[in-house]
């Protein structure tokens, strides 16, 4: 068996490999041979200078995530870090694929840092809810300065090896050969007489970054706002600062003391349990086939039919992009020109690549374009009508094994099946708009869906970038059912007393970056209408809106006023009348509903919902519904999404105040759902439910408590 960690030599060059496939994770193994490698080339009389290098695809690319919540054992990574930058030889990084995290906090204790053109370094742990806890603040802020390392470890990005050049982070960036670059790199500081250079001992920034500490705090306050109510910024904040106030020991000791701290909180808690549900919900119980398809169609060029051909296109894949005629999918590439153009404008994308994308997407006037398709993608109106002659017409020009999708949103998938003579190779696929944007992909089977195809629609989602949940079959699947629960909440508020402007603010707070009355102005009124309509419910102030021809952003008006185009929703005063006039009518006094209120409102029967989802067997798992919260809907993933949330809050509290709502409002469907009844009288939580499950052998099948 290879050790994780190997020591050899190049003459009086000491060599240390790091070999903990598949990312040489910084597992306590890792640690220790790091450490006990690093000790003996130091006392070692024959070695001159160390470099620390890793086998296979990248450097220490973090922590090792089996040990996440687990007591860590020693050596601890800020000693192992301390004792790197301590060694009497100088010590080189050799940096190739990611170096993150707890890696990257290697690196930095390291003397010299050179990297591949290719690499990449960050510190990512804020989005674990968590800060760098083994002096990766304090080291970057001497190595590139406050500032750098504030944006660094306050948004977590990755940093590539000619910006970490620029920056003074690496001392050398290299085309090929890394080893044998950084091995010649130890050589020059040899003969050059240089040495050791401990990262503590450099002050090239800090003289300037003290001088005017008010001017740092007043940049990290301006950073922080778009942060409201989340630990592990501020502290990301307060831990750069440290590094400018404290002698650096007494820097590291305190964000030692910061980092545990944050990983006993509920935050971080929350995003961990985000992190390893994603990969949950990814798993299929089969394997997709070995050959994924490589030739895709997107029948329908409207605005998500684009958005789905942007997103293969994004990823490498070939799209034929069609519609009922030439000019139509035209229209359709003047949205996606339109796209690229704006995202090229904005710095997101250089122009080269938005050319290339742009080149993979082939516009096509008939369907007879879609017949060498090995997956085809239908986008067109919601209308069962279209979707039966689509999928005949399809069945007549595709492949007998031409996997056949949906994106219908809420429309019956098994009734769209039935139009098929193989309904095996049926399956939706719900992209979330804007879908070139949105991550989540619910993937719907039919009741005779293969699981072959499932497979393979979950493994395309994912070779897009695309986070893919199953979904059961049902009205709006899993998220746009429980997001009309909380749609229909914000009617009712707006009918007792509350304004858009106060609904919006409330779910704001909570720490959505969008409440719900501007989403649907930005989705279009028409649509939510018209979905009332199928469904045969009356919204009266949503209804009054739309039929008075506020349609949202797309009018210049909905819930809001839109100014010349704008997308800033501004309070309008005739709303303010429309939603009195429907109080009135209602026979409802209006009076003020203060915001802990709201939130209570519109979030718990989000839960609610879930918990009736989960007893129908449409979802697999409660992780999974909180996966499509936090990817469709904009859910703060630092609360973990609904399920999770409802957990930390307490599901007796939560049955008490659903008891409270549907007493006060007369509304049925608040009423506790029955698994939420039981989790909570039992004294029992979704995540005890799921694991439950898991270990009986439940855990996909979904069935009801």
């Amino acid at each position: 068996m290879i050790p994780p960690v190997s020591v050899r030599y190049d003459a009086d060059i000491a060599i240390i490999v790091i070999n903990h496939p598949p990312v040489n994770a910084l597992s306590n193994t890792v640690r220790a041979g790091l450490l006990d490698a690093v000790e003996a080339a130091d006392s070692s009389a024959e070695v001159t200078a160390i470099v620390i290098s890793c086998a296979g695809r990248t450097f220490i690319a973090g922590a090792d995530v089996t040990e996440f919540g687990k007591p860590r054992q020693p050596p601890a990574l800020a000693d192992l870090c301390n004792t790197v930058e301590a060694c009497a030889k100088p010590v080189v990084a050799a940096l190739h694929g990611t170096a993150l995290g707890g890696g990257f906090e290697i690196a930095l204790a390291c003397h010299y840092r050179v990297a591949i053109d290719t690499a990449s370094m960050g510190l990512p742990e804020v989005k674990l809810g968590l800060i760098p806890g083994a002096g990766g603040a304090a080291r970057l802020a001497r190595l590139a300065g406050a500032r750098p390392a504030l944006a660094l470890t306050l948004k977590g990005d990755r940093l590539s090896a000619s910006a970490a050049l620029a920056q003074g982070i690496v001392d050398r960036v290299v085309g090929e050969d890394l080893l044998s670059s950084a091995i010649a790199f130890a050589r020059e500081i040899i003969a050059d007489g240089r040495g050791p250079r401990p990262t503590r001992a450099i002050d090239t920034h800090l003289a300037g970054d003290r001088s005017d500490l008010a001017a740092f705090d007043s940049h990290a306050q301006t950073l922080l706002a778009r942060y409201h109510g989340q630990d592990a910024p501020a502290q990301c904040a307060a831990s750069v600062r440290r590094a400018l106030t404290m002698d650096i020991d007494s820097a590291i000791a305190a964000d030692r003391e910061a980092f545990a701290a944050l990983s006993q909180g509920d935050q971080s808690r929350a995003l961990r349990h985000v992190f390893f549900s994603e990969r949950l919900a990814g798993k299929s119980d089969h394997a997709a086939p070995a050959d994924l398809p490589s030739r895709v169609a997107i029948l329908g060029a409207g605005t998500m039919g684009g958005g789905i051909a942007m997103a293969f296109a994004a990823a490498g894949y070939p799209v034929n992009l069609i519609d009922v005629s030439a000019q139509a999918t035209e229209a359709g590439m003047v949205r996606i020109r339109a796209n690229y153009a704006n995202s090229v404008s904005r710095g997101s994308l250089r122009e080269e690549e938005a050319q290339l994308r742009l080149a993979r997407i082939s516009p096509h006037g008939a369907r007879e374009a879609a017949h060498d398709a090995q997956l085809v993608i239908e986008a067109v109106f919601e209308d069962m009508d279209l979707k039966r002659e689509v999928f005949r017409d399809l069945e007549r020009i595709c492949a007998a094994d031409t996997i056949l999708a949906t994106n219908t949103s809420a429309l019956d998938v098994d009734q769209m099946a039935g139009f098929l003579q193989d309904p095996s190779r049926f399956v939706g696929m719900h992209f979330f708009s804007p879908a070139n944007v949105m991550k989540l992909c619910e993937i719907v089977p039919n009741q005779a869906t293969s699981e072959g195809t499932i497979a393979t629609a979950m493994a395309m989602a994912r070779a897009i970038g695309k986070v893919p949940v199953i979904a059961g079959n049902c009205d709006g699947f899993i998220g746009n059912r429980m997001v009309a629960k909380r749609s229909a909440q914000a009617e009712r508020l707006l009918q007792e007393g509350a304004l858009p402007g106060d609904v919006d603010a409330a779910i704001r707070d909570f720490g959505f970056p969008m409440g719900p009355l501007q989403t649907n102005d930005m989705s279009g009124l028409d649509v939510g209408y018209a979905i009332r309509k199928r469904r045969g419910t009356h919204f009266p102030i949503a209804d009054r809106v739309a039929e008075s021809g506020r349609l949202g952003q797309k009018t210049g008006a909905g819930y809001y006023r839109y100014a010349n185009g704008s997308r800033q929703p501004v309070d309008d005063p005739v709303v303010a009348e429309i939603i009195e006039d429907v109080s009135s009518q209602l026979g409802i006094a209006r009076r003020q509903i203060d915001r802990a209120e709201m939130i209570e409102r519109m979030i718990f029967p989000l839960i609610n919902e879930g918990a009736r989802i989960l007893e129908e067997g449409l979802a697999r798992r409660p992780s999974d519904i909180d996966v499509v919260w936090i990817y469709g809907y904009g859910f703060p993933r630092w609360r973990g999404g609904p399920l999770f949330h409802a957990d930390l809050m307490g599901l007796p509290y939560i049955v008490e105040r659903l008891e409270a709502f549907a007493w006060q409002t007369g509304d049925a469907s608040l009423e506790p759902a029955q698994l939420l009844t039981h989790l909570a009288a039992t004294g029992s939580t979704f995540a005890q439910w799921q694991e439950a499950r898991i270990l009986s052998g439940h855990a996909i099948a979904g069935e009801a408590a």
